[in-house]
């Protein structure tokens, strides 16, 4: 199946760039929008979806980022731990932080879960927090500082180097806008933290210092609809200020199917709130994403009607492309404007079922990529056609256990993830249970059995998934002209070869013929005296020859 897979993607491959090497000659390209005020030294907006740059001003300068930073110490502790496990605060996580910083009245010795002071990280901006979090996850707050710098590196960030897990003034503590903007996309790509980050409020347990417990609620003001700073569409964000880095602010928001990350450094209050309104009203004003698979042609799959050199390929599209694959476009531009390039260097990170990449550009600025991938769901589907129906009672007792390990899943992730309504009322349809309703369809079940209640296939379908499984059959009018010109090959492998062998005997008979002269030379005797003594020779042969045979026939007559 490896290899068929493997045979029918190059094939179609090389088909499609065959088909796409007549391009028409485009029209110039809008330019790409610009013109946007921000009075902070550093501010940019990019799409979430691509990482595309729409806008940015001194992306690479290098600032202190404050508690932005706590960003990255989220994104870590989801990474790396369950949302269940104790967190114990040490003397060091409550007291190795600066007087009068923003702290969740948590005291030395206080237990909480690692949801909990998540929360208190990103919505209070507890630095106790994140030192409990960073020793919880790495044992100590600078071997949690090394597991941020490495996780930076991995997203690409250069001009960033973190010293603490808080974001607390250090000299060593830095980053630029364009890599925090690469951590945010990385965070709200994470469903864990985007659901903790867009809560309006929650309430932590009691402790020792609050034994009522406590509710807070995020300081990010465009999240709030009581304030004028508020934003619709606002996703989440978090904001910093220390007297060294000044005011900063990252923020998401999505609107009409964009989704926008601003980040803000070096800023100040309020300015920092209208800079981050015009970088987000500049992206959602200018520019569109697009799936590129409504959109491409040029690598668009195979369809089972192609034609090609006068051959029918009837056979289905074995190769698609990515159906969540998107780019980024000005909104004043078509999609024929973004020049495609196809690149086979697939990477770890890639889809499993890849084969190539198709990257975009407009206007020498990348907006974009989606994968060129085998359709698995021909083959699956295929493979799983040819099992055989299992009795009724055996696939609902498979079907039974499916769906009470199915329910029992559901209902310890709901303990876990969202968290409880009587302390977060907006917090409740924030994660969808990912278990509730899931059908067995993805069940294993015995060999040769199939649930029960699934529905026999129509021929039609079966006799089309099995042509895609089976190799590519060639005309037999193709199979004449291939035995012609091997025919002919042959053919002329054969005369070639003659000719080459009668031309190498030539050579070796002058050889001879020179290296015998040369012979006669050395021993005083002309070619003229040798010719003439090998003639007398001769005669004297055939002449012997001659009387022999007619004396034998004397005798037997």
């Amino acid at each position: 199946m490896t290899q068929l897979i493997k045979r029918m993607s190059a094939f179609l491959l090389c088909l499609m760039l065959l088909m796409g090497a007549f391009t028409e000659t485009a029209l110039a390209a809008p330019d790409w929008p610009s013109g946007v005020s921000v009075q902070a030294e550093s501010g940019i907006v990019i799409d979430a979806d691509t990482g595309t740059v729409l806008w940015g001003q001194n992306i690479h300068n290098q600032y202190f980022p404050a508690s932005i930073t706590k960003i990255m110490t989220a994104l870590i502790v989801i990474e790396k731990c369950s949302l269940d496990e104790t967190v114990t605060f040490s003397h060091n996580a409550v007291f190795n932080v600066e007087a009068g910083s923003s702290n969740a009245g948590i005291n030395e010795g206080d237990k909480l879960s690692v949801k909990d002071c998540l929360y208190a990280l990103l919505l209070k901006s507890a630095n106790e927090s994140a030192n409990a979090l960073a020793e919880h996850v790495a044992g100590s707050t600078e071997a949690f500082a090394d597991m941020m710098n490495a996780r930076a590196k991995e997203l690409g960030c250069t001009d960033t180097h973190f010293a603490n897990p808080s974001g607390l003034n250090d000299p060593e503590h830095y980053t630029s806008t364009y890599d925090m903007a690469l951590i945010a996309r990385a965070a709200f790509l994470n469903p864990t933290f985007e659901e903790i980050d867009s809560t309006t409020y929650y309430k932590l347990p009691p402790n020792s210092i609050n034994p009522e417990g406590l509710t807070i609620y995020p300081g990010h003001k465009m999240l709030k609809k009581s304030t004028p700073y508020y934003y619709p569409g606002i996703v989440g964000g978090k904001t910093g200020y220390t007297t060294l880095a000044g005011n900063t602010l990252v923020t998401c928001a999505k609107k009409n199917g964009l989704k926008l990350i601003a980040v803000i450094l070096k800023g100040s209050t309020p300015q920092y709130w209208t800079d981050t309104k015009n970088l987000l009203d500049f992206g959602f004003e200018n520019f569109v994403s697009v799936r590129a698979a409504d959109h491409e042609t040029k690598y668009s799959p195979v369809s089972s009607d192609l034609t090609f050199g006068g051959l029918t390929l009837d056979k289905p599209a074995a190769l698609i492309l990515d159906p969540d694959g998107r780019i980024i476009l000005p909104k004043t531009a078509e999609f024929s404007d973004a020049e495609a390039t196809l690149s086979y260097d697939i990477s770890d990170s890639d889809p499993a079922n890849a084969v190539a990449k198709i990257c975009y550009r407009y206007n020498e600025r990348q907006i974009g990529c989606t994968y060129l991938e085998t359709n698995q769901a021909l083959f699956e589907s295929a493979a799983s056609s040819h099992q055989v129906p299992a009795s009724g009672g055996e696939g609902e007792s498979a079907l039974n256990t499916d769906q009470a390990a199915s329910e029992a899943a559901s209902s310890g992730e709901n303990d876990e993830a969202v968290p409880d309504a009587a302390n977060s009322g907006e917090n409740d349809a924030a994660v969808p249970d990912a278990a509730a309703g899931q059908s067995p369809e993805g069940a294993q079940y015995p060999e040769e059995t199939v649930p029960q209640g699934e529905t026999e296939l129509p021929k039609e379908t079966e006799d089309y998934r099995e042509k895609a499984l089976r190799p590519f059959e060639i005309p037999a009018i193709a199979w004449i002209i291939l035995g012609s010109v091997a025919g002919v090959a042959l053919l002329g492998a054969l005369i070639t070869f003659l000719i080459i062998r009668k031309n190498r005997e030539t050579q070796e008979y002058h050889f001879r013929h020179e290296q015998r002269l040369k012979r006669l030379q050395d021993s005083g005797v002309s070619a003229d005296e040798f010719n003439n003594l090998i003639e007398q020779r001769r005669s004297s042969y055939t002449s012997k020859r001659k009387k022999g045979r007619g004396n034998r026939h004397l005798k037997f007559k």
